[in-house]
């Protein structure tokens, strides 16, 4: 027997209805979000358990003062939205997260990066900071507040709910205060770090008692470039040196080389007492693969770019660096304080700047502007 209808609608008729009330509920939303003044606006952080340790794009929400179904349902941050410009590499995006990271939490500020440095830096490392929408940026009227590539005690007191970092920071000065919760921001993936851990422990062979020590060539287009800023990229002398330093010191040391400029590495470094390795059989790697490499070394010996600075600041070990390698009337120097870049504990070499002195001052280009 037929049960009774209990609806006069019949199913295509019932949702048309509903498909049709649907679109004009968001129409009605889309039009109310987009007359609603920026000071309402407020950011919620979805917890994602799936994926811990990695920043999640926050999503926009309205909230009333009168309401608290949100509140109870979503984080509100009302201590004011701060970011940074996201510009650069690798090691540029990182000195800009930790600056930022730092800085908002000693102002007492909630802190978002942008999803371009969250492509950069989430692939690599467990970082937290959720992921400021796009769509969400473009609403805040933003203070900027540039910033100098040192600490400076103002910065403790920046005023300005909703203020963006910019320039290119990197000095440990910023953050050496919490150095413990930027190493866990930066700490990787398991499967970088099994990755990288296998491939020393291949390089280590039947050996006993060795010591990895992590050289980063930076080339490039610093070849190029540190001449028309009146200063050097390391030569060949400079990394004998520093090689040197930890064969004395140490029994067995392995030398891992990564570059961005192996070929010269090969035809400059000694690879004769076979403890030279260079990182991809000799062929340039990733970035990523090499800087994981760097980080899980003992020690570092570093050349310029903060690329090596912060596969020494996160090896941790004895870190040695290319030491005035610019003309005392560089622009560099302008811009940069050498005790704001190397810690104190860390080992300067001093380049060899007879390349410069022998060189005409018309011979010595000027820097682009």
């Amino acid at each position: 027997m037929d049960l009774p209808q209990r609806c006069s609608f019949s199913q295509p008729a019932l949702l048309f209805f509903l498909y049709f009330f649907s679109l004009l509920s968001l129409s009605a939303f889309l039009h109310l979000y987009d007359k609603m003044p920026y000071q309402q606006w407020r950011i919620s952080v979805k917890n994602v358990s799936n994926f811990p340790g990695r920043g999640q794009p926050a999503s926009l929400i309205t909230t009333n003062t009168t309401c608290n179904s949100s509140r109870s349902s979503s984080k509100i941050i009302d201590s004011g939205i701060w970011t940074v410009n996201s510009a650069g590499r690798f090691g540029n995006q990182m000195g800009q997260y930790a600056t930022l990271y730092a800085l908002a939490k000693m102002n007492g500020h909630q802190a978002y990066i942008y999803p371009a440095m969250h492509k950069y830096l989430s692939p690599m490392f467990r970082i937290t900071l959720p992921v400021l929408h796009a769509e969400v940026a473009k609403k805040i009227r933003w203070k900027n507040f540039h910033l100098h590539n040192w600490m400076s005690e103002s910065y403790k007191h920046i005023k300005g709910k909703y203020v963006r970092l910019t320039g290119y920071p990197w000095s440990y000065t910023f953050f050496q205060h919490i150095r413990q919760e930027i190493l866990q921001q930066f700490s990787f993936h398991d499967h970088i770090k099994e990755e990288a851990n296998q491939y020393l422990q291949e390089l280590r062979g039947k050996r006993q008692e060795v010591t990895y020590v992590g050289v980063h060539v930076r080339r490039g287009d610093y070849v190029h470039v540190m001449p028309s800023w009146k200063g050097v990229v390391a030569d060949r002398g400079y990394l004998e040196k520093a090689m040197n330093y930890f064969r004395e010191k140490y029994p067995n040391p392995i030398f891992v080389v990564t570059s961005n400029g192996m070929e010269w590495c090969k035809e400059n470094i000694n690879a004769s007492r076979g403890d030279v390795y260079f990182s991809g059989d000799g062929r340039e790697s990733s970035p990523g693969r090499d800087f994981a490499l760097l980080a899980h070394c003992n020690h570092t010996i570093m050349t310029i770019g903060t690329f090596g600075l912060w596969a020494g600041y996160l090896a941790g070990g004895k870190t040695i660096y290319l030491a005035n390698y610019t003309l005392p009337d560089s622009p560099v120097r302008k811009r940069f304080k050498p005790s704001a870049i190397f810690l104190p504990e860390w080992i300067g070499i001093p380049a060899d700047l007879s390349p410069l002195l022998s060189k005409k001052p018309s011979q010595v280009q000027k820097p682009e502007a």
